[in-house]
């Protein structure tokens, strides 16, 4: 009998202090008591979570990405294009600060100059490739191919070395790679654009379209049943997409006119307030697949 007892002192204890928890982290929520702004740093426990978090989740989920040669030099070239175009605005460079974006972000994106020496070149693919939700880092996965991926982390592995004027002299010779919005496929750290016959050969893929849907910001203007994202009101729901009978009231709902109003809204209607997000048509065709499935 005693035993007993002791037993359920300590459930009843357990019970206490988690619903004191719970009742805790109600009022941070409910009152706002936590500070959101970017002014503000997360409390360092706060921070350490994260961090821990990220590291274990990162080293996780990147093993078994088996690293190719990357010392091909023109690679280094290309990445440092890629790094230019893409990672200095938020990350600064040796000798170069970040721009005004990096230098307001909370968590602070920090330095690269020494990622190559806290994490393994796989792990630095995989966070170049997926972000890290919940700390501003976006994911590569959708707007470079997987060339200019390995590039970036080639860079990344140079970087430790280069004092400010070894990076200001490898900055200057990857000029060669262009880097200019809407620019041909062949250059480099622009878009993904798979070859026609790689975009005809592989099926549409509705997992992926998903993804992809939230990756070009879609979810920012209309609401997708099962898929997180803000409130917002500024397109219609597409709750039932794949079940009405045109596209933009326009168009017949067939997956080919779906992949028309994702890749050119304008085309199909000159009025329409929707904007080129500059969607590739291996992703349209991805993501008019999810869409269908939405009835």
């Amino acid at each position: 009998m005693p035993r007993m007892s002791t037993w359920r002192t300590v459930v009843l204890t357990l019970c206490a202090v988690l619903l004191v928890a719970l009742g805790a982290a109600g009022a941070v929520v409910g009152l706002g008591l936590y500070p959101v702004a970017a002014t503000r740093q997360h409390w360092q426990a706060v921070h350490g979570v994260l961090e821990t978090t990220m590291r274990h989740s990162v080293q996780r989920a990147a093993r078994g990405i088996a690293v190719p040669d990357l010392s091909d030099p023109a690679l280094l070239q290309r990445g440092a294009a890629c790094f230019r175009a893409h990672c200095v605005q938020c990350h600064g460079a040796p000798g170069v600060a970040p721009a005004a974006i990096g230098l307001g972000m909370q968590p602070l994106p920090g330095p690269l100059v020494d990622a190559a020496q806290r994490w393994q070149l796989n792990e630095l693919y995989w966070i170049t490739r997926k972000g890290i939700r919940m700390s501003g880092m976006p994911a590569w996965e959708f707007r470079l191919d997987d060339a200019d991926l390995w590039a970036l982390v080639a860079m990344l592995g140079q970087l430790p070395r280069l004092d400010p004027a070894g990076y200001a002299a490898l900055d200057r010779a990857s000029a060669a790679y262009a880097v200019r919005p809407g620019s041909a496929v062949a250059d480099a750290c622009t878009r993904v654009v798979p070859a026609p016959a790689e975009t005809a050969a592989r099926a549409p893929d509705a997992a992926r379209g998903r993804t992809a849907l939230a990756q070009y910001a879609c979810i920012s203007c209309h609401q997708v049943p099962g898929v997180t994202g803000p409130a917002s009101a500024v397109g219609p729901p597409l709750a039932g997409v794949g079940a009405r009978g045109r596209v933009a009231g326009r168009l017949a709902n067939t997956p080919q006119n779906m992949v028309r109003w994702l890749r050119d809204p304008r085309a199909v209607d000159p009025q329409t307030a929707m904007p080129d997000l500059g969607v590739s048509e291996a992703d349209a065709r991805d993501i008019a697949a999810y869409l269908a499935t939405l009835r």
